[in-house]
Order: structure tokens, then sequence, then C-alpha cells
């Protein structure tokens, strides 16, 4: 028998694991994928905490209160919908959460600013986000954790009315485990489970995907067989379109995440010029983000892989994109248009302060998702597309001579969903009646709470803040 539970292999999850099994409890954490990583090893790697030594190091002066206080900003109208006691939570430990992802080996550049944060606060991880896996799972095997990659956890497992325990499938059947302490659910988000969407969001954000595949929702469905409730499912960041990855990973992707190897990338960041350092942020800048509205806003056309334009390009057209064929299609633009996205302040992507993409870098970096050729019906016929269709779009544009870029394929996608359960500030799940189930605690997406985490670097602080949180309080517990 175990004394704690925890059903994830993200951030979160291992976060809540160390955080338990560092305070005496023995714990097993149970992940379905064939390695851990979560949405975590997913995501770009922005941490967004005040009081860091590299706020400190540039004389910043911030705090835990101003911190909260300007998060409001970034939620607008939706700022009702907010968590305000779990976002005091947030921003009141992730400053001493950072010293412990620092102490755990993981590096960071920074920080960042990001209006309406009065001051710089995003940080972003070196050399990418797997260092957070990396350095998190070598520290909790080394202080016992015991790790199972390959079971599903389906179903919680109750005595009375507390949780005791989960069943699952391994690869060689059916398993069962006891807890003595509690359960952590701390499984991600939604993004791609239809069923969710089309509860919360509607029919046609159902068909589109997330950008990580196996985050369907399964620490909100097993708390909901128990009486649990999920709150702001309908809010999440997408449908938005995106550039498909590279067939094979970057080499910023393929960098290990080595201490000193994060080391020497930040010293570098801070000494080298900008000249030399371009192009790899580029490598890094051109993998799968957004391409920028503002090429719709200029005239480019938005086709489907037949050529055909399937709707105005500024009316929700990553919804209907996901109705075309394969779910993918091309952004189109005539020579005016890629002189234009060539240089500032035309840019096709960017990540949030670290750098900006234009037209060349992305002829230079993914030749995968960029096609030229002089004339229409040259761009049709290296895509497999219907001459006619395209030239129809082109003119329906209005976009004048060639040479023709098409950028693409891109899909649309679900970055991450806000419907998480309802948790109390002690991290417990709460029934429809806001009372706790016992032994049953969620961190992360999972446990999101109603708390709006908009801006960049909020969702990870927070699967790392509650993680911990979590962990601390599931060891605090009486056993039944």
């Amino acid at each position: 028998m175990h004394d704690v539970i925890v059903v994830g292999g993200g951030g979160a999850a291992l976060a809540a694991a160390i955080e338990a099994r560092e305070r005496g409890a023995r714990v097993l954490l149970l992940e379905k994928n064939e390695r851990l990583g979560g949405s975590t090893a997913w995501s770009i790697g922005s941490v967004t905490s005040t009081g860091t030594p590299h706020q400190r190091r540039r004389g910043i002066v911030d705090s835990p209160a101003d911190h909260w206080a300007d998060m409001p900003g970034f939620a607008g109208d939706l700022d009702a919908r907010d968590n305000a006691e779990l976002r005091r939570v947030l921003c009141d430990h992730i400053p001493e959460t950072f010293q412990w992802l620092l102490d755990s080996g993981v590096r960071f550049m920074g920080p960042m600013p990001e209006p309406p944060h009065r001051q710089p606060r995003m940080h972003n991880v070196l050399p990418n986000s797997r260092s957070f896996i990396y350095h998190l799972e070598r520290r909790a095997r080394r202080v016992g954790v015991e790790i199972r990659c390959g079971v599903r956890v389906d179903a919680l497992l109750r005595k009375g009315e507390r949780v005791v325990g989960v069943e699952a499938q391994g690869p060689n059947g059916r398993l069962s485990f006891e807890a003595r302490r509690g359960v952590v659910l701390a499984a991600g988000d939604f993004t791609n489970s239809p069923e969710f969407k089309r509860r919360f969001m509607g029919e046609q954000e159902s068909r589109v995907e997330g950008v990580n595949p196996t985050a369907t929702g399964d620490g909100q469905r097993l708390a909901e067989s128990l009486g649990a409730r999920i709150v702001n499912g309908d809010l999440a960041l997408g449908p938005e379109i995106r550039f498909i990855a590279p067939a094979t990973e970057t080499f910023v992707r393929r960098l290990p995440p080595w201490r000193w190897l994060a080391g020497l990338m930040g010293w570098s960041l801070d000494h080298l010029p900008a000249a030399l350092l371009r192009p790899l942020m580029m490598k890094f800048l051109t993998t799968a983000l957004a391409p920028s509205m503002a090429l719709f806003e200029a005239g480019a056309a938005l086709v489907n892989r037949r050529g055909e334009r399937f709707g105005d390009e500024l009316d929700r057209a990553a919804w209907r994109l996901a109705d075309q064929p394969d779910k993918q299609g091309y952004i189109v633009l005539d020579r005016a248009l890629a002189q234009r996205f060539a240089v500032w302040p035309n840019f096709i992507s960017t990540a949030p302060g670290i750098a900006y993409a234009y037209i060349d870098d992305y002829r230079r970096n993914r030749p995968d998702v960029f096609t030229e050729a002089p004339r229409v019906a040259a761009l049709a016929s290296r895509l497999g597309m219907s001459s006619e269709a395209l030239a129809q779009a082109v003119a329906a544009r209005s976009l004048g001579e060639g040479p023709y870029v098409a950028l693409g394929p891109v899909r649309p996608v679900f970055v991450h969903s806000e419907g998480g359960l309802m948790v109390d500030t002690r991290h417990r799940v709460l029934d429809a009646n806001d009372r706790p189930i016992e032994g049953l605690y969620a961190a992360g997406a999972t446990g999101q709470g109603g708390l709006l985490l908009k801006g960049h670097g909020h969702h990870l602080a927070w699967a790392f803040v509650s993680g911990r949180r979590v962990g601390a309080e599931v060891t605090g517990q009486t056993e039944a």
C-alpha cells in the first residue's frame, strides 16, 4: 500500500509526487503514456514569477501583491469569473516555487516584459521545455518516488465517502492500488476530448484537436464520477491556427537539458551579439507557432488543400478549418505581401519576449511549410491543388503579381483549456455542494478551480505551485 497516489506525468504531477515523498510519504505516480511529460513538455516553457534572482540581478523591485493586481488585466471582461483566492495562492507561492525549480536544476532566461505586467516577470526555460521533466523526474527518482508509465487510471476506489485508491489498466491487465492518505489528480486539461469540448464549448469546437494529443480530461472524468464539478469549461486558448510541427524535431528541441548547457545558453543570451544569436532563436521560433492575424488583415488568402477559400479569413477561420480536408490549409501571399512581411513591424510569428520571425526566416528554417512559385498555376501544381480554385481564391482576395508564397500546411488547434475541477485553497476537490470529497485532491489544469491563467507563464506557474502545495497538503491528512 502507498500513502499517496498521483495520477499524471507532467509538471504538476511530478511536483506533487516530489513534495509528498520529501515529506516522508510513500508515493506512487501513474502515467498513461509510455514516458513522462504531459502538456508541460509540449509548452514553450514560460514561467511568470516575481522575486526571482533574475529580477534582482536587473534591479527590478517587484512583489506578489503587484503580480496579483496585474493579472486581471489579462482577463479583461472575464475577470468576474476568476477565482481571486487561487490567484492569491499562485502569486504568493510562485517566488519560492521558482527557486525550487532552480534548486532542481532547471535554468531560465529573462525576465521578459509582457504588458499589462508592470514589471518584467516572464522567464523562459533553457534549453527547452523538456528540461522541466528531465530535472524533476531525476529528483523524483532520487528521493524514491515510484513511477510507473503505461498505466491508465480509469476508476477511483472509495471506502464509504473517502477515496482510498485507484483502478487502472496496465500493460498486462487490470491493476488496483490503495492510498492511505489520498489520491492526487494531475492529468492535465481536456483540449483533446471531443466529448468535453462538445459539452462545454460546442459541436464545432469538438472537431478541433489539441496541441497535446493525450490531453483527454482523464482527471476531470474520474472526479465527475464522484460528484465533482468542472468550472470555466467553456474557456480555452483557441481554436487558433498554427503551423504543423516539423516532421523531425528541430535542433533546439533536441538539445539535452543538461545544467551546464542551459547555463552556457543563459550566459550567451546575456553577452553575445544579437546577430549571432538570432539564427539559433529562429530555429526555435519557426516550429509550430501561430501565424499572425495581421497576415489576413493585410489581405492574405486562407485556402484548403484543394486551393479553395472557405470563408472570411477574419471570421472564425480556425473553427471552419476543422471542417476542411485533413483539417489543414495554406496561407497565400503575393509578392507585395511577402515583401511587407519581411521586416518589422510585419512579422509572420512571434514568441513574446524572445524574437520575431519574418518571411525569410520561414524560407530558411521551414522549407517544409514554405512553397514559392512565379505564377498561381505553378503554385497550385506544387501543392497538388486545383489551379482554377486557387486562382479564384487569389482573385477574391485581390492579390497582385507573383511570385506567390504559400505558408503551410497550417491546422486549427486548442493550446489549453481552462476547464478544471473546483477545488478549495487546500486543493481538495469539491462536490456540487462545495464540500470536499475526502481523500481526493487535484493540481495543475485538472485542479484549476476557476482560476484564469491568461498571459504567458501562468499555466506552468500554477502547475508547479499547485503541485507542490497539494503534495504537502495530502501528507498532512490523518489516516482513515
